[in-house]
């Protein structure tokens, strides 16, 4: 005998959606509530297109489509984060018939609160990506050519790195993390867009770089060519925004979908700058 899911034991014939809206960057949000007709198995993906495809509001109402990020749908590419239900999560992995067993009344959509709104539920996670330029967070290689095999990997730092590895920058831990806070800039009268955007590289350059950082420098550190740039790895982690700024809330690895173990990254992060301080006072 099968046991049923108590989630699909009384199923609604309707799903009551609360989406918080902005139409443009720096104006004011909105809730706009809408009423779609359940089906199982659902995701919040297919939420929002069952929206798309009506148009309207529950009032009856036309508005335009609700504007999100999707890509893989499989939890893979990691654009898809929004905050559901008051928890970051993924839209794509992020069931229906699982969110009404915890609120039957209605799912909230909102866009992630630690990056600029560019509309509706998309956000602008250029922070994000410089973090991990900041800590040279790639393997460097000088050309495309066959350099002949590599260093062999043992099996204990095959395993200590492929979970690191599966890290999609998806920004939930960024989102989850008390230290990394929002920067918004608006562009100054009469400043160009190059200045404009050299101001917000500086201003991201001194914020907290975030725990997906940290636990992507320690990959490439522990990887057998990317360790070539190791010092310069911990020298970022070392400055302005880098490992001092964690207050070690752990939140990050409590709301990470790949369950990374980023705490035990940021602790070995700890180790790896302290020994590089020291190493290179001595150098001195």
């Amino acid at each position: 005998m099968i046991a049923l899911d108590p989630s699909t034991k009384k199923r609604p014939e309707f799903i009551n959606v609360r989406v918080r809206r902005q139409d443009a960057p720096g104006e004011a949000p909105y809730w706009e509530l809408h009423k779609i007709k359940y089906e199982p198995e659902m995701n919040v993906i297919s939420v929002l297109q069952r929206i798309a495809a009506q148009s309207t509001n529950r009032d009856g109402k036309k508005v335009t489509p609700v504007a999100w990020d999707c890509g893989c749908l499989e939890e893979v590419c990691g654009s898809c984060t929004m905050v559901i239900n008051g928890r970051v999560r993924q839209s794509c992995s992020a069931l229906v018939d699982r969110l009404l067993a915890d609120n039957p009344d209605e799912v909230v959509l909102e866009p992630m609160s630690k990056f600029p709104v560019v509309r509706d539920l998309v956000v602008d996670r250029a922070r994000l990506f410089q973090g991990l330029e900041r800590v040279k967070a790639w393997v460097p290689v000088d050309s495309y050519y066959n350099m002949g095999s590599g260093e062999r990997i043992l099996r204990e730092d095959q395993e200590r790195n492929y979970p690191l590895s599966q890290c999609m920058s998806c920004g939930c831990c960024l989102e989850a993390c008390p230290q990394y806070t929002k920067i918004e800039l608006t562009q100054k009268p009469g400043e160009t867009d190059q200045e404009f955007e050299a101001r917000k590289q500086a201003a991201h350059s001194e914020a907290f770089v975030g725990p997906h950082a940290i636990s992507q420098a320690m990959l490439f550190n522990n990887h057998p060519t990317g360790k070539s740039l190791a010092g310069e790895r911990l020298d970022a982690l070392e400055g302005p925004g880098g490992l001092a700024s964690c207050g070690n809330a752990q939140n990050c690895v409590a709301v990470c979908p790949k369950e990374i173990p980023l705490t035990t990254s940021i602790a070995r992060a700890g180790r790896a700058t302290t020994l590089h301080a020291i190493k290179k006072w001595f150098d001195k």
